[in-house]
């Protein structure tokens, strides 16, 4: 409680809404298992080991499609991943909502694709989830966060270090925090 009495956050009271993980808890678990004993361990160039697995635990994955062994996919099956798809090292697919990636994107290392978060206005800290949409011929570069309810379009990229909390138009050079178009990808 702050000092007029009420709490701004109370985590008691916090659930987790019914069917939000799109799965069981024990097939939350057994990927979380699957992930830490089969995937990240599995060597660089088994590319076509991952694509299974990420298929097997109902992610749509394209042809062509390079994921990192150290790269974290929270839920894969709210994840697409079209055609010729690189996922960097280090990268998270934080999946607690759809995440969608058009082909021949790039998610570069350490870069953080969210898909959910909580409501701080409520003491309950409701969790919800909103699509990212990553549309074709997308950079998004190294260390670079996508927020919950993001489309960054056809094209563009989006500089290192950048923090993307709104819709990006297409075929621009994005940077900052908040990330915003610079200047045209192709002069």
């Amino acid at each position: 409680m702050d000092q007029e009495g009420f709490s701004v956050q109370d985590l008691s009271l916090h659930q987790v809404p019914a069917h939000f993980r799109g799965r069981s808890r024990a097939y939350v678990q057994l990927w979380w298992i699957v992930e830490g004993l089969f995937f990240h361990p599995s060597p660089q160039f088994m590319y076509a080991w991952r694509r299974w697995l990420l298929r097997l635990f109902g992610a749509k994955v394209g042809n062509h499609v390079l994921i990192r062994p150290s790269a974290h996919i929270t839920y894969p099956w709210n994840v697409t991943l079209a055609d010729y798809v690189w996922i960097g090292d280090h990268a998270v697919l934080y999946s607690l909502g759809e995440i969608d990636i058009g082909p021949h994107t790039v998610v570069s290392q350490r870069a953080y694709i969210c898909a959910a978060s909580h409501d701080y206005s409520v003491p309950s800290f409701d969790i919800y989830s909103a699509p990212v949409v990553l549309e074709q011929e997308v950079w998004i570069c190294t260390d670079v966060f996508v927020g919950p309810g993001v489309r960054v379009g056809r094209g563009s990229v989006v500089g290192a270090r950048s923090s993307v909390f709104k819709d990006l138009p297409p075929m621009m050079l994005c940077l900052g925090n908040p990330a915003r178009p610079v200047r045209p990808r192709i002069s």
